[in-house]
């Protein structure tokens, strides 16, 4: 996908989350983050964009601490929200694309990975706002889900500060069932998991389903939609897979 398609994801999402956040109230417990209600939920993302934002403007070349949460809420909250996610849209619309910053997984430029990392944390927490609101939910476009599993598999499961791990090695397989050839094979063991595209040999547990429903449930959000083989693989998901 391109940058410019993630830009125009992220402004949609985050208009769906602004709206579902004002409908549920400030008092709504989210669901899908049990801990969180709907204020929460609001100065968490915001401040993420916010924090994304400034890498960006600033082409800051070194991580540095996200900014404290306002002390607002209710409509003042949800303002404060809308005017976070147009800053993050402004600032990546008018950014240039060879620009350099610091950014935490691979990418194909700084600028590129700050679009898709944000498009999908919206989307993800659009979800939670819908939640909290009850009702149907937005849709998830196929493609953009495929794209969100890649990034969680190959990108956030992949990194030396995460927990999925296994001293027994085991071998799990992502398969979308509405997107050709969108399958993953991550090998488990005492390491970063490893994920390959394809169905390479054989898995002991498979998490299959349309990708939509997929993306959100390795984002704990949503049960699996169906495993076959070693169930405790898949279980090993859940207890283990969470970012922080």
């Amino acid at each position: 996908m391109e940058t410019e398609e993630y830009v125009r994801i992220l402004g949609h999402e985050g208009q769906l989350l602004a709206s579902a956040a004002a409908a549920a109230g400030p008092d709504a417990k989210v669901p899908t983050c049990p801990d969180w209600q709907v204020r929460d939920l609001l100065k968490h993302t915001g401040v993420v964009h916010l924090w994304a934002a400034g890498f960006v403007a600033e082409r800051l070349d070194s991580p540095r601490p996200m900014g404290d949460p306002p002390d607002l809420d209710g409509a003042p909250l949800v303002e404060w929200y809308r005017a976070s996610h147009r800053r993050l849209l402004d600032t990546l619309t008018a950014a240039e694309p060879g620009l350099k910053c610091w950014h935490f997984l691979a990418a194909p430029s700084p600028l590129a990975f700050w679009a898709r990392r944000q498009a999908h944390e919206t989307t993800v927490h659009r979800f939670d706002a819908e939640a909290a609101r009850g009702g149907a939910p937005a849709e998830i476009g196929p493609a953009f889900a495929v794209d969100g599993i890649d990034e969680l598999l190959r990108g956030f499961q992949a990194r030396d500060r995460g927990r999925l791990r296994t001293e027994t090695p085991r071998v799990l397989r992502i398969r979308a069932t509405d997107v050709d050839d969108a399958v993953w094979t991550v090998r488990l063991t005492q390491e970063p998991p490893a994920t390959e595209g394809g169905a390479a040999g054989e898995a002991d547990c498979e998490i299959s389903g349309p990708a939509a429903r997929l993306y959100l449930a390795l984002w704990n959000r949503l049960p699996f939609p169906a495993v076959t083989g070693d169930v405790a693989v898949a279980d090993l998901w859940r207890e283990k897979s969470a970012i922080g």
